[in-house]
């Protein structure tokens, strides 16, 4: 049976609301335009901290473009948040990537990615002593919420912090992170982050 992820945050803020409770969050980013709309949506029930660690973006400037841009967006849009930045790492995603090269997009491989930087998210969330860790991921169309959320719950049994449960794609929070976009001028790359995709991309427009 498909889960509604969307209901089950809805229900856990709910119940954090009616108990006057505003638990603290660390919300893995992996771009502005991704985190635009999670951020206006999740701030208003949250303490988040922005954790920004992607080792798989490709080159090493569009890297640092992302995260620039980020940055920006937290500031131009005064979100009471507090932005923490994982360390800039390729070798560790090629590793992972090691004999999954040839697989295309939505495959093993990216399946292993998600898992590799919400890894390290729960575990600066247990670091923190966060009472959630979440990723801004789901909102992409392009990426499969349901493989989000079980990697999501296996992390949270192993670090001892509760994964918040998130489609951030539904009700629209895909098309609103368009808009914040367009509103903020934000930089919207055409492509994942990894060389892979960047590949894809590439073949697509050719």
């Amino acid at each position: 049976m498909k889960i509604n992820y969307q209901k089950k945050l809805d229900d856990i803020i709910t119940h954090n609301s009616k108990k006057h409770i505003r638990p603290s969050l660390l919300l893995h980013a992996c771009c502005a335009p991704c985190s635009s709309y999670v951020l206006e949506y999740l701030t208003r029930h949250f303490e988040i901290t922005v954790f920004y660690y992607n080792p798989n973006i490709t080159p090493e400037s569009e890297y640092h473009k992302r995260v620039e841009e980020l940055i920006r967006l937290i500031r131009e849009a005064g979100h009471p948040v507090r932005l923490i930045e994982g360390i800039y790492d390729p070798s560790v995603f090629f590793e992972m990537a090691k004999g999954l090269e040839d697989l295309p997009e939505r495959s093993k491989r990216c399946y292993l990615c998600y898992e590799l930087r919400m890894r390290e998210a729960a575990r600066i969330a247990r670091d923190l002593q966060a009472d959630y860790f979440t990723t801004t991921l789901s909102i992409s169309p392009h990426k499969d919420a349901q493989w989000i959320n079980e990697i999501g719950e296996k992390l949270a049994l192993e670090y001892g912090v509760p994964h918040l449960p998130s489609d951030f794609k539904k009700r629209s929070g895909y098309l609103r992170s368009i808009e914040l976009s367009g509103q903020y001028g934000l930089y919207r790359q055409d492509y994942c982050g990894c060389v892979f995709s960047m590949q894809a991309a590439k073949a697509r427009k050719q």
